[in-house]
């Protein structure tokens, strides 16, 4: 049984590592927001760039696409560009935050309280 008062693990410590795994996290968004990615669609006819947090920057169709018979394939190029360009910046954000992620307890905000010395 333990004693109160003599549960081996230092409070001051815990919120102090907290507070560096929020400035990381903090930073790394940051970083996120501030990274682009693209994606292509049509062996790059229509390319799309999205930052790291996932907002269309930019899009560039080539010409030669342009129907105005056939506006659907264009469309659906664009989809397909823009879906590739955001699962780039998924799997990115994933690289960057996974880390920090797995410390804050599986990304759902709470640290693992087992590594903390709270439970088992």
């Amino acid at each position: 049984m333990v004693q109160p008062g003599g549960g081996g693990f230092d409070l001051s410590q815990i919120m102090q590592q907290a507070q560096q795994m929020q400035q990381q996290l903090v930073q790394a968004q940051e970083e996120l927001a501030n990274t682009e990615v693209t994606g292509t669609a049509g062996g790059g006819l229509v390319t799309a760039t999205v930052s790291g947090d996932s907002q269309l920057k930019n899009l560039v169709i080539d010409p030669t696409v342009v129907d105005p018979d056939d506006v659907e394939t264009l469309a659906d190029l664009v989809v397909a560009a823009v879906r590739d360009a955001s699962a780039n910046a998924q799997k990115l954000t994933e690289q960057k935050l996974g880390p920090l992620a797995g410390g804050l307890g599986g990304g759902g905000g709470m640290p693992d309280l087992g590594s903390l010395g709270f439970g088992g």
